[in-house]
């Protein structure tokens, strides 16, 4: 098995690779067409037909998929010192026996194909601008410091500059439920989900998921969100408006042992 990089000679073979499930390669796909300036992809091949791959996004997110061979092949070509990870839970004892965890999860993928929607917006919806950036990161950070603990309103008016859309509910004028998506060709995604402690509970939530997808689906046929499989509130929400389990993952930050 050698591991080369990904170049113009050999995209003919990763786009079939990875068109076969997209929504499972989804960060390839899209970092690769639209981030490709700090985006470098390692393919493990064998007689020209890819058995795994790896996704290395400014140098520090990590993204491995393949068989066992593979995915044991490219880690031995993984050279940070600290990572963002994820990978199919199979692959897990590998990934520890090069990194320490400081935080890990097992994450899944759920999915909508078109068709398959269940209308739940019983809520006011409203477009979010810049002028909401602050208590969007505000909202983030208190419903999951982990994740988002050092999220700024400047990358939110950046994310909102290429492409991310933001949905919120208020209530009283105060921003209390905030929901994202970014939609290309590929699917729609919607990234973030978080509603403020005190407003929890009365289908927030539901409701701009609901229409987050109602958006998605009106130009393309997938949208796809990512939960944490500890989070069963979470899960039940989207599975009320149609989403479904499609596959789970090992997910990690941390540091080489």
């Amino acid at each position: 098995m050698k591991i080369e990089s990904l170049e113009q000679a050999l995209e003919p073979i990763f786009w079939e690779y990875i068109n076969k499930d997209i929504p499972h390669h989804y960060f390839f796909a899209f970092d690769w067409k639209y981030n490709r300036d700090v985006t470098k992809i390692l393919l493990a091949l064998e007689e020209n037909r890819i058995n795994g791959i790896m996704l290395v996004y400014r140098q520090f997110i990590v993204q491995l998929r393949g068989s066992r061979e593979a995915v044991k092949a490219l880690l031995e070509r993984l050279d940070l010192e600290k990572v963002e990870l994820q990978s199919l839970e199979q692959h897990k004892q590998y990934v520890l026996e090069k990194y320490k965890p400081t935080i890990s999860h097992t994450m899944m993928l759920m999915l909508l194909r078109k068709g398959e929607e269940i209308r739940q917006i019983k809520h006011p919806i409203i477009t979010l601008d810049a002028s909401d950036a602050e208590q969007i990161a505000t909202i983030m950070k208190d419903a999951d410091p982990e994740f988002w603990g050092t999220t700024t309103s400047q990358q939110i008016v950046d994310g909102m500059s290429t492409g991310v859309n933001w949905l919120g509910i208020k209530v009283d004028e105060e921003l209390v439920s905030i929901g994202n998506r970014r939609l290309t060709e590929l699917g729609g995604l919607i990234g973030v989900v978080a509603t403020h402690e005190a407003h929890r509970n009365k289908g927030y939530a539901t409701s701009i998921v609901s229409e987050l997808v109602m958006q998605i689906l009106e130009k393309a046929s997938t949208a796809m969100i990512y939960v944490l499989s500890d989070n069963p509130p979470a899960i039940r929400a989207y599975e009320k408006v149609g989403f479904k389990r499609h596959r789970t993952y090992f997910f990690m930050r941390g540091e080489r042992c």
